[in-house]
This record gives C-alpha cells, sequence and structure tokens, in this order.
C-alpha cells in the first residue's frame, strides 16, 4: 500500500505538517489513529468542509482510522480563528440538533463500520471537566505569552478584544488532542490551515504530559483561480445538506469552475487516479467541459450518493439541450391563479431567486442576460400566465448560462 503521506502530497492536501518525515515513516509502518475536529454551529456542513473529509477518506483508504470528532462542547464556547467578533452563542440543544443533521454528511465520505472510523463529541469528555482541577493540570502548561503569538487571538484583540472564554478555546482544544491521544492512542489531528497554532499547541501539550509523539497536519486554503472560496457561489454558502443546497446546485458549482482549475479539483474531489486526472485536465478547447461534467458528477456522487449525481447531470443536460428541466433542477411554487392572472416577468424571476429585484430584472434584460424556456427575455414590461408553462406543467427560467429554476405551478 503506498503510503498515504506521499498521495496527500502529490494530489495537493498538505499545506503545512509538523515532523513530516517521522509522520511519513509512522504511517508507513503502522496503521495511525488521527483526528478532525469539525463544528456545530449549522445543521450541515458546507463544501469548504470536504477538503478534510476527503482527507479523512484518503487515510482510511489506505488502512489507518480517521475520527470525526464534533465540536459539541468547543462550539458552546466558540472558536475566535477567523473571527473579528465573538461568535452567537448556542444551546445544548441547538448543538445536539445540528450534529443529528451533520452525521449522515459525513457517512458518505467514511466507513464506520466495525470501528474503522469513530464519531465522537467532544461534549462528553468536556462537560464533566471540574474548573479548578482543569486549570491546575492544563492551564498551568499554557503561557499567555505564547497564545496571543497566535494570529487569531492576535487579530480578536486587535478587533476590539476577546473574552476570557474566548481565550480558553485553545485549551479546550488542546485538551481534546490530548484526551484522543490517552483514549484512543490518535497521534495526528488535521485540519485547515486556520487550525494552525490551536493544534501545534495540542501536539505540545500530549509531549509535555505524557512525553510521547503527536504531529498536525493541515490543508490550504482552497480557491479557485478567480479568488472565490471554496462553496461559495453567487447565491450563498454551498451546503452538503441537499434540503439547503439541492445536488443539481452543487453539481453546478463544481461544473462552473474556471478551466485553470479543473486538473486541481480533480485531484483534491475525486479518487480518480492522477494519469487520468492529468488528462482529464489538461484537456483542451471543448473537452475541457467534458472534463467539468466528470468532476461535477464524481464529486456529487461522492457528497450525494450515485442517484442524485444522476439526477443532476440529467437535469443539466436536459437545461442545455433545451428540453424540458428535470425534477432535480432547484423548483419553486406559484400559485396557478396567480399565473393564470398574469405576473410581470421581473416579478417571476424575483420569486425564483435569481434575482434580488426588479430592477436587477430590468437591468439584466437590457443585457439580454435573462431567458424562460430557452428564449432570450427582450420585454421587461412582459406578463407570463400559464401558457409559459410547458410539459410537465413548469416554466424554466435562467440567469445567464449557468444558473437555473423551475417555476411550477401548484
Amino acid at each position: 500500500m503506498e503510503n498515504v503521506l506521499d498521495i496527500l502530497q502529490e494530489r495537493g492536501f498538505i499545506q503545512e505538517v509538523s515532523n513530516p518525515e517521522r509522520l511519513r515513516e509512522l504511517a508507513g509502518r503502522q496503521p495511525i489513529t488521527l483526528y478532525w475536529g469539525y463544528d456545530a454551529t449549522a445543521d450541515s456542513l458546507h463544501a469548504g468542509s470536504v477538503l478534510s473529509l476527503m482527507m479523512l477518506s484518503w487515510f482510511q483508504r489506505c488502512g489507518h482510522r480517521p475520527i470525526a470528532l464534533a465540536g459539541g462542547g468547543t462550539t458552546l464556547i466558540g472558536d475566535p480563528s477567523g473571527r473579528i467578533s465573538s461568535r452567537p452563542m448556542l444551546t445544548e440543544e441547538d448543538i445536539e440538533s445540528n450534529l443529528r443533521g451533520i452525521r449522515p454528511q459525513l457517512e458518505h465520505f467514511l466507513d464506520f463500520s466495525g470501528d474503522r472510523a469513530l464519531a465522537l463529541n467532544n461534549l462528553d469528555w468536556l462537560k464533566p471537566l471540574h474548573f479548578i482541577e482543569f486549570m491546575r493540570d492544563i492551564g498551568t502548561r499554557f503561557s499567555i505569552n505564547e497564545i496571543l503569538r497566535l494570529e487569531a487571538y492576535r487579530t480578536r484583540l486587535e478587533a476590539g478584544g476577546m473574552t476570557f472564554l474566548e481565550l480558553s478555546y485553545v485549551l479546550i482544544q488542546s485538551y481534546d488532542f490530548l484526551h484522543l491521544n490517552k483514549s484512543y492512542d490518535t497521534v495526528l489531528q488535521v485540519g485547515g490551515s486556520d487550525q494552525w497554532g490551536n493544534s501545534i499547541m495540542g501536539a505540545d501539550l500530549i509531549r509535555r504530559v505524557t512525553g510521547g509523539e503527536a504531529f498536525v497536519l493541515v490543508t490550504p486554503l482552497v480557491e479557485t483561480s478567480t479568488g472565490a472560496k471554496m462553496g461559495k457561489s453567487a447565491t450563498g454558502t454551498v451546503w452538503l445538506d441537499p434540503e439547503r443546497t439541492p445536488p443539481y446546485e452543487y453539481y453546478q458549482w463544481f461544473r462552473n469552475i474556471p478551466d485553470a482549475d479543473v486538473e486541481r479539483f480533480l485531484s483534491l474531489f475525486t479518487y480518480f487516479p492522477m494519469e487520468e486526472v492529468h488528462r482529464l485536465g489538461t484537456a483542451e478547447g471543448t473537452a475541457i467541459n467534458q472534463s467539468k461534467e466528470i468532476l461535477a458528477h464524481e464529486a456529487t456522487r461522492i457528497a450525494h450518493g450515485q442517484e442524485a449525481a444522476d439526477g443532476a447531470r440529467d437535469a443539466a443536460l436536459a437545461l442545455f439541450g433545451g428540453a424540458e428541466a428535470s425534477e432535480s433542477v432547484p423548483t419553486v411554487s406559484i400559485e396557478r391563479e396567480q399565473l393564470a392572472k398574469g405576473v410581470p416577468v421581473t416579478e417571476l424571476f424575483k420569486l425564483a431567486g435569481l434575482v434580488s429585484s426588479a430592477n436587477e430584472a430590468r437591468s439584466l434584460i437590457a443585457q439580454g442576460g435573462l431567458s424562460l424556456n430557452g428564449d432570450a427575455v427582450t420585454d421587461a414590461r412582459a406578463r407570463i400566465d400559464e401558457q409559459a408553462l410547458q410539459q410537465g406543467g413548469s416554466i424554466r427560467l435562467s440567469r445567464g448560462r449557468k444558473r437555473h429554476m423551475r417555476v411550477v405551478a401548484s
């Protein structure tokens, strides 16, 4: 079996790793246990989490045991990383509800059967902690000066201050690593590059308390070549919850990446061999569009399953082929009585969420940017009625070539 560190390096997952040669030696000699921590501030992970999930999956494919650690306890505090203000406070009930929504998403990437992967919640060991005991055992091992040298904490201070609750976050996250090391022989923490400082503190804590080895590996921040963040679309965050972001929209996000990003995204978000990644990613002319379709289908299959991926692909083919839109395309409803009376075309596009206002719709119509059932809208004063319904009882609205909605009369 090829060493997982070599796979991750070749595919572009690694930005920084502590003691890489020793970790490579250890991972090549025996199965290791590693963990990735995610917060529970929402009832869904988003596409920005997929890089870490794919990395966990590669570790599992190479015989190692990943732990997906839910931050049920740390979410009660709030990670200051990347923030200039405090995070909203959530209740335990809110967090538990969020975790129930996230668990099924993890199962698309990891096999939890037979303890091949573990799903844990740090609230289970953080809640019983006694403050005085914790501060004497753990707090005494941290220097305030060292913590304030970390960018996340320095930024929060410069932005107007930080509560002691937030300052304690690094102690709690470090304790997670120590607990997992003692209880599950976890030697590696993985995550995004914004967690490097917190994670290194945890590895140092393990060495101070147990004298054992601990490692940290972080991924780069993934952006498209245009500077767009991974999982950010024109309509907002791309979620893994199919109710928040339908598989069709997930598929379209990958389908619409710039040509320059195809090879890199095939490497990060599919399991294709690197020879195939290079072949598809270096295609030229119209062939690169086929590569994007393959990328979009495979990324959607991994995150949502075969049926959802096939449905998203078929919907896209139907739309671009001018056929009746598939039910996989995002849909909004309008009352048939309202449609029978005639709805201003600008209001119809606003209802579908393709424009934010009638003024924006009029501006796009003047530029030829809106279409209805495949035909460009030319009259901003037009009213749309039941005659626009296609077979199946829906109207297909498009903004440019990349954003589409179905309007269904109910």
